[in-house]
């Protein structure tokens, strides 16, 4: 697994970078008004640091933003360290999605190469993060996927990844995890509207609304009639 180490960079370039990687993992076109949107700051403030990251030979802009090698590299590497330390803060603290996600926030910034690779030992090298997101540079095989809103009522699925996009939305990891919605949980479609996705999961039902349905990803596991 390779580390990308140098130079060493702000941590505001380095958010920028996973920001930007994050959006392009979504298939979301890259542009100022996301970057602002999935930060939460201004859009004058994406100008500014995108003006900034594109003299240092981060980024290259144009009618989207694109990652240049160097910021590949970078973003890279954010990403795989935050997805290490949300596995390490669940798995082996036992901290909540929640708490994991905002306390990875930060340890992704200070994670040495070292750290990283020892904290990959303990975890017996995983190639997803606690939501099911693939670790850059694991041995990482995405099975067939597709959006929870695409299926049928009847229609068996597993859950498999929740994208970064819902866990930047307020209150959503808690009512996924509290609803077992979480990866590696089967579940049924038992209802549809234009609303969302009734589904039952872990026995109980759940109304999953519009916005989350369309990305939470699955593996469609068999037709019930």
């Amino acid at each position: 697994m390779a580390n990308y180490q140098s130079p060493v960079w702000h941590p505001a370039f380095e958010e920028y970078c996973e920001t930007i990687f994050e959006l392009n993992e979504e298939g979301v076109d890259v542009i100022q008004a996301r970057i602002a949107e999935r930060l939460d700051v201004s859009r004058p403030a994406v100008s500014e640091m995108v003006k900034r990251m594109e003299t240092s030979g981060l980024v290259s802009s144009g009618a989207t933003i694109a990652l240049t090698e160097e910021g590949h590299s970078l973003a890279e590497t954010v990403v795989r360290r935050h997805r290490i330390a949300e596995r390490f803060l669940t798995d082996i603290l036992g901290l909540s999605w929640t708490s994991a996600h905002h306390e990875a926030g930060k340890w992704e910034h200070v994670i040495s190469a070292d750290v990283e690779a020892a904290m990959i030992a303990k975890l017996g090298d995983p190639t997803t993060c606690p939501h099911g997101n693939p670790i850059p540079g694991s041995a990482y095989v995405e099975p067939q996927l597709v959006a929870l809103d695409s299926l049928e009522v009847g229609e068996a699925f597993t859950v498999r990844r929740i994208p970064e996009a819902l866990e930047f939305s307020p209150g959503m990891l808690e009512f996924l995890e509290s609803f077992s919605i979480t990866p590696g949980f089967c579940g049924t479609v038992s209802g549809i509207s234009p609303d969302g996705t009734t589904i039952v999961i872990d026995g109980s039902p759940a109304m999953v609304k519009q916005f989350a349905s369309a990305r939470i990803l699955v593996e469609v596991a068999s037709t019930i009639d």
